[in-house]
C-alpha cells in the first residue's frame, strides 16, 4: 500500500498517522484523546465541508483507500481501548455493523485491525447491504482484505427479517461499532438499516456499549438533528476536525464521548 504523501500540517509533528502508528492500540482512551489532541483543537466543520476536504485530499494524490485505513485504524484502537478501560475486552465478541458505503468500509479496516491487534476469532462483521461486496472501490477492497480471513466471522443481513434472526444472543457482546451510515441522513430509514439501528439502541439500553465510526448513525453531521430512530453512541470516532452537528445539544447527546482522529487530510485541503 503506498504512503500517505507527506505534509507537515497533516497532524502533529512527530505524532504518526494511526495506520502508521502501533503505539495505539497500546492506549487508553485518556491517552488516545492526548495523542490526536491536535485535531480536537480545530475548528468544527459540518458534512459538506469535510466531504470538500476529502475530495481534495485525493486529488493532492492522498488515496481514499489511505484515508479509510487511517479511519478504521483509528476505530479499532478507540473500541479497544473503550472495551480495555470498561473491563469487557475478551469478554466476548465485537460485532460490528457495516452499511453499504465508506463508513462500512472504515468497518471492514476496523475488523481487520482489530484481528491484528488481540481480537482475533471474536470479531463478527454483519454486512447491511442488498450485496455482501460493496460497490465503492477502496470499501470493496477493504472487504476482500477480511472476505478469507477466518479470524472474521461475516454475516449477511440484506433484509429487516434477518436483522432480528442476527440480533438473537448479540447480548454477549463486548462492544457494538455502529459504521452504518456515516454522514447521517434526514427523514424516514430503509431497511434494513431502521431495523440495524433499532437493534444497537436496544442493545445499548441492555448495557453494551457502542462506538460509532463518524457520526452516530441518522444523526445529521452538520445539524446534530437525529432522524427517528437514531444511535446513541458511548463513544463516536469522527475525523480529520471536529464536526459542528457533534457540538449541538442534540448530537452531543447522541454522540456520547467523542475522540476526533486524524486521517491524513493535509490542511491545504480544507481550503475550498
Amino acid at each position: 500500500m503506498p504512503a500517505t504523501p507527506a505534509s507537515p500540517r497533516a497532524t502533529t509533528p512527530g505524532v504518526p498517522l494511526p495506520a502508521d502508528d502501533p503505539a495505539i492500540f497500546d492506549l487508553d482512551l485518556r491517552g488516545l484523546r492526548a495523542r490526536w489532541a491536535d485535531r480536537a483543537a480545530l475548528s468544527p466543520i459540518g458534512a459538506e465541508a469535510m466531504t470538500g476536504a476529502d475530495r481534495r485530499a485525493q486529488a493532492m494524490g492522498v488515496s481514499e483507500e489511505r484515508l479509510m485505513e487511517h479511519a478504521g485504524t483509528a476505530v479499532a484502537a478507540a473500541v479497544r481501548a473503550l472495551a480495555t478501560d470498561t473491563e469487557r475486552w475478551g469478554s466476548g465478541p465485537i460485532v460490528i455493523l457495516c452499511g453499504p458505503g465508506n463508513n462500512g468500509g472504515d468497518g471492514y479496516v476496523a475488523a481487520r485491525r482489530l484481528a491484528l491487534n488481540g481480537a482475533g476469532g471474536q470479531v463478527v462483521v454483519a454486512v447491511l447491504a442488498a450485496e455482501m461486496r460493496p460497490r465503492g472501490a477502496a470499501a470493496a477492497r477493504n472487504w476482500d482484505r477480511i472476505a478469507g480471513d477466518a479470524g472474521i466471522a461475516k454475516v449477511h443481513v440484506p433484509v429487516a427479517r434477518d436483522v432480528a434472526v442476527f440480533g438473537q444472543g448479540l447480548e454477549r457482546a463486548a462492544v457494538i461499532v455502529d459504521a452504518l451510515l456515516g454522514t447521517g441522513v434526514r427523514g424516514t430509514l430503509r431497511e434494513p438499516i431502521r431495523s440495524a439501528v433499532e437493534l444497537i439502541v436496544r442493545s445499548r439500553e441492555r448495557g453494551i456499549p457502542v462506538v460509532a465510526v463518524d457520526t452516530p448513525s441518522a444523526v445529521d453531521l452538520s445539524s446534530g438533528e437525529p432522524s427517528d430512530p437514531a444511535v446513541r453512541a458511548d463513544l463516536t470516532v469522527t475525523f480529520h476536525r471536529p464536526k459542528t452537528g457533534l457540538l449541538t445539544r442534540r448530537g452531543a447527546a447522541h454522540a456520547g464521548k467523542v475522540l476526533v482522529a486524524p486521517i491524513g487530510i493535509p490542511s491545504e485541503a480544507d481550503r475550498g
